[in-house]
């Protein structure tokens, strides 16, 4: 087991993941390139970078990753809002999706807000 695997919000973001895959297979096709490529990717980066930072030597630099996960957390909300004005996701699904990549990117925010509070701390 790798190290990242005991993380909550590392496991959250891959059931995340597995969630926007399996919805995503119902967009249109012609957005397969598009919204659904960059679904996909802004999703996946979050749980990539949580477990990249993971392996860093020190939390400074793990924390650096942290925000690279958070800020793809923002993009997958603003893609999701997006998804919804075109009419691909309906009321549930958005407030669903939102309410779960929500709770991974508190559970990011709290782990950079543990790790800075360390990191001042211990200077």
């Amino acid at each position: 087991m790798f190290r990242f695997e005991k993380l909550a919000v590392w496991q959250k973001a891959m059931d995340f993941n597995v969630e926007i895959y399996n919805r995503s297979k119902k967009f249109p096709k012609e957005e397969i390139y598009g919204l659904t490529s960059q679904l996909r990717r802004a999703a996946t980066s979050i749980v990539l970078n949580i477990a990249e930072g993971s392996a860093c030597k020190s939390r400074k630099e793990f924390t650096q990753f942290l925000y690279i996960a958070l800020r793809s957390q923002y993009e997958v909300a603003t893609i999701l809002k997006l998804l919804h004005r075109l009419n691909y996701i309906d009321n549930k699904n958005l407030e669903e999706l939102e309410r779960n990549v929500s709770e991974i990117g508190m559970m990011l925010q709290g782990m950079i807000n543990t790790f800075q509070k360390q990191l001042t701390t211990n200077n």
